[in-house]
């Protein structure tokens, strides 16, 4: 891989409020930072410049990451320097240095200026300022300045990495951003489009607005799941976990926890993973039995290391007998168990059929469940 991204997170970000450093704070789910190295992930070596106090809150932000870590100084030039130096003799061509606290940074937008580099040895991100600019003294408007060949700049600036290095070395002053290193050493730097949603945490309110951006962007799944099990001899049946006294059993090839089963193939349905017969094929002797509690943690696992966390589980099952009410508490805490979720974000109900059909006969039992997983 011949490129790196640095990731300037060293700041104290004291505007931002919330009693940490903004980079650590969570924002639509997950953490500052955590949002930006999802992001840049994709585009190169890792390399994060902290605080040396902050280690341990970005070694659980980098969790299942490949980031290097390195201190930073008190100044950005310094923490800069510092992170590029981490990365001498590692085969980098190009390096992206990017502000941690632009976590909305759009994908489009840092691969733009990665294939910028390919013509001109520096690129950024910027927009063109088009509100009209004044000057003024003590709060009152002095005069007027032209915008033309204004813009906001942005991050990630990129460049060759070599180049950027010997500037950061030669440069000896404080500096507010990359693009001002580069430009001291007589480097050209190309402007590529930047994008409005690439804002920078700086203010309290400027984390509303990333929430609303990062919560456009989420992966929400909906899967929906129905089965249905007959009656045969027996004593008891088993729904959602919990085994309820009755005159009759569920017939299946495992203990037939229609509920379960419906909330499991909901899960699988979410994730595009076919159903319960596809992981356990009842053809095979070994789930003859089975608890379903073992094809539920499946499914749940599998969202799990898929990056999904579920949302909400629904379910309803249809019989006429036996009566769900007094057990559905019991079922919803047993349900609760199995998935590692809060109970109330389960929601277990049951129906008639109006004595019409075969669950109106008293032939059997069916569950109709529906699942929500979002992307984490």
């Amino acid at each position: 891989m011949d490129t790196a991204i640095v990731i300037v997170a060293a700041g104290r970000g004291k505007r931002a409020g919330g009693g940490v450093p903004k980079q650590w704070r969570d924002v639509a789910g997950k953490p500052v930072a955590r949002w930006t190295l999802d992001t840049l992930a994709p585009f190169g070596r890792l390399v994060m410049v902290i605080h040396p106090d902050d280690r341990t809150d970005a070694e659980a932000v980098c969790d299942g990451l490949d980031v290097l870590l390195v201190d930073g100084g008190a100044e950005r030039h310094v923490s800069v320097r510092r992170g590029l130096e981490a990365l001498v003799g590692q085969g980098i061509k190009y390096v992206l240095i990017h502000d941690v606290a632009r976590c909305c940074v759009p994908p489009s937008t840092v691969q733009a200026v990665r294939n910028a580099l390919t013509t001109h040895p520096g690129a950024a991100p910027a927009l063109p300022v088009s509100d009209a600019l004044w000057t003024g003294t003590d709060d009152i408007v002095t005069g007027t300045q032209d915008r033309s060949g204004l813009y906001r700049a942005q991050t990630p600036q990129g460049f060759h990495f070599d180049k950027i290095l010997s500037a950061h070395r030669a440069c000896d002053f404080a500096t507010a951003d990359d693009v001002e290193v580069a430009r001291a050493s007589g480097m050209d730097v190309a402007i590529v489009t930047g994008s409005e949603s690439n804002l920078k945490i700086t203010a309290p309110e400027d984390f509303l607005r990333a929430e609303k951006l990062l919560r456009g962007n989420m992966d929400v799944r909906l899967g929906n799941g129905y089965d249905v099990h007959a009656f045969e001899e027996g004593d008891h049946v088993i729904l959602c976990g919990v085994r309820i006294p009755h005159n009759r059993k569920l017939k299946g090839h495992s203990d037939a926890d229609v509920g379960m089963h419906a909330v499991t193939d909901a899960l699988y349905g979410a994730m595009a993973e076919g159903d319960i017969g596809r992981h356990f094929p009842p053809t095979d002797p070994k789930w003859k039995g089975a608890a379903s509690e073992i094809f539920l943690k499946h499914a749940v696992d599998l969202a799990a290391k898929r990056g999904f966390r579920i949302g909400n589980i629904d379910v309803t099952l249809i019989c006429e007998r036996p009566k769900v009410g007094p057990h559905a508490h019991t079922m919803t805490q047993e349900m609760a168990r199995i998935m590692d979720l809060d109970p109330g974000r389960i929601s277990i109900k049951a129906t008639t059929s109006e004595r019409l059909g075969f669950t109106g006969r008293e032939e059997g039992i069916a569950a109709i469940a529906t699942a929500t997983l979002v992307a984490s």
